[in-house]
């Protein structure tokens, strides 16, 4: 809810989400000075900043700090009515008992399907399809990255423009292959995901890897099994001409084959998205969030393929999730992927409290609880249809937890591992992420963002903040643009520029 001051030429707004919230945030762009008054009677003891909180009442010493109706923090001193409820007033509680959750027992019900709805993708012999038309050349080593670079400069100078359907080439470079303990149990994800890399829909099924001849990560295990992919093997070759025409000659062998490709109509359930966020604030989950989860819905509803992820932003929420798996196996795969996480950042000497960034904090966001309550917005409300370790392919359609790190380029590389064929990107602080291998939409939280970055963000959020817009209009307005995103009749602004980052892995196997 959001109360109005009676005068004013700008109006004191802040957001209340849950009925049980003894907080608030400040809504107006440049924050409230102290001595505001709202109409129910609050006013403000100090100048807070837009995206921090106010004590709707006295919270005593101890008392529980409720945001979205759950427990944040409790507060580590007294905070009078109308105070900013700081970081450093808020005690942390403990993460939810992985053990002791509640498995599939509020299963919501289907939505109506929701058909009718098309884009134009890239159809591929196994039934995928692309968003984009692209030869993606992978490597099995860090070594070869630099060969690899020279190549695909000349590929996209001397070949490129004989082939007017082909979009990019796109170096699949990474820093894994050699040093590194391959028989390990966590190997497996760097190695199936830079495999499943290699056969994302976008890539049309040409597979090409090159590869040294001495890693540990020999170039057959990134073909795919029913075969068709090709090898350069660089230290069979007398020379460095030789590697590269060597690889422009596969290269061009395959760019006409891709150039075959042409868009057709496909039905909206072909599409695999991933939702992520990054440079989150305390309107992530009040705006940008629940307009992308309204998305997903539709999306999930037209029986299209959605995945979610960033462990650290789900723990804390974890028990909002698994009441949604649409049966015990799934709900005990979520709990197996935070039970793995805390094992990991164990290891680590860490914990989950190393997220959120400072850029977080000074949105607003005190701890990785709100954060979290915030992020698992983005899923919506279908039931949670499965569950990805990291870097595997998915399978099913409708909502998928796919389970990732909560860094922005990690869990990009990954969602696309696992087969996405369009990204969508909440922004509260803003970021110019972007992938060259898939779309990449960017949804703001704020309305001073999508100002700022007119020409950076493609969908502005902030307008449920103000009152504009309904977090049902801008969900619509998101469905549609993905719809045309994936359709190629309209550019994301990061591709229209040529913002792109580079693919990293996960690799949390040891390097010898």
């Amino acid at each position: 809810m959001s109360e109005l001051a009676l005068n004013g030429q700008e109006a004191p707004l802040y957001i209340k989400v849950n009925a049980r919230d003894n907080v608030a945030i400040i809504v107006n762009s440049g924050g409230l000075p102290a001595g505001t008054g709202f109409a129910c009677g609050l006013m403000l003891r100090e100048g807070i900043p837009q995206g921090h909180k106010v004590a709707l009442t006295d919270l005593p010493q101890g008392f529980p700090i409720i945001r979205y109706g759950e427990v944040i923090g409790y507060a580590e001193e007294p905070i009078v009515a109308g105070s900013w409820v700081k970081e450093q007033l808020v005690r942390q509680p403990e993460p939810p008992l992985l053990d002791e959750l509640e498995v599939a027992n509020q299963v919501p019900a289907p939505l109506p399907p929701l058909e009718g709805y098309t884009f134009e993708g890239y159809r591929n012999e196994d039934g995928s399809v692309g968003t984009k038309n692209i030869l993606g050349i992978t490597t099995s080593v860090q070594c070869v990255a630099g060969v690899l670079d020279y190549a695909v400069n000349r590929i996209k100078k001397e070949l490129l423009p004989k082939y007017g359907h082909v979009e990019d080439v796109v170096a699949l470079t990474h820093h894994y292959g050699c040093g590194v303990a391959i028989g390990a149990p966590d190997a497996v994800i760097p190695i199936r995901t830079i495999a499943n890399m290699a056969t994302n829909p976008n890539f049309g099924g040409e597979v090409l890897v090159v590869g040294l001849g001495c890693e540990k990560l020999v170039p057959e295990r990134l073909i795919p099994s029913e075969g068709g992919g090709d090898i350069v093997t660089l230290q069979d070759h007398h020379g460095f001409s030789s590697m590269i025409q060597t690889i422009m000659a596969l290269a061009e062998e395959k760019l006409i084959k891709l150039n075959a490709r042409r868009r057709v109509v496909c039905p909206a359930s072909e599409l695999v998205v991933g939702l992520q966020c990054g440079g989150s604030d305390a309107f992530s989950g009040v705006t940008a969030n629940p307009a992308v989860g309204y998305a997903a819905d539709l999306l999930v509803r037209a029986g299209a393929t959605v995945m979610f992820s960033e462990v650290t932003e789900v723990r804390d929420a974890v028990h909002l999730l698994t009441p949604r798996a649409v049966d015990r196996e799934v709900g005990q795969a979520l709990i197996r992927e935070m039970k793995w996480y805390d094992r990991y950042l164990d290891k680590g000497e860490a914990d989950r409290s190393a997220n959120p960034s400072p850029g977080n904090k000074l949105g607003g966001l005190v701890n990785v609880v709100e954060k979290s309550l915030g992020s698992v917005v983005k899923s919506g409300s279908s039931p949670i249809a499965g569950v990805l370790a990291p870097g595997e392919k998915a399978t099913r359609k409708g909502l998928l937890y796919a389970a990732t790190p909560a860094s922005d380029f990690v869990c990009g590389t990954l969602q696309f591992a696992s087969g996405a064929n369009m990204e969508v990107f909440t922004t509260g602080r803003g970021t110019p992420y972007g992938l060259a291998v898939v779309p990449v939409i960017k949804v703001a939280t704020r309305s001073l963002l999508a100002e700022q970055w007119h020409d950076l963000i493609d969908v502005n959020a902030g307008t449920i903040a103000t009152g504009e817009a309904t977090i049902e209009e801008v969900g619509w307005e998101l469905f549609r643009l993905i719809l045309d995103v994936a359709s190629g009749r309209r550019k994301t602004w990061a591709d229209q520029w040529g913002l792109h980052n580079s693919l990293n892995l996960f690799n949390p196997a040891p390097v010898t």
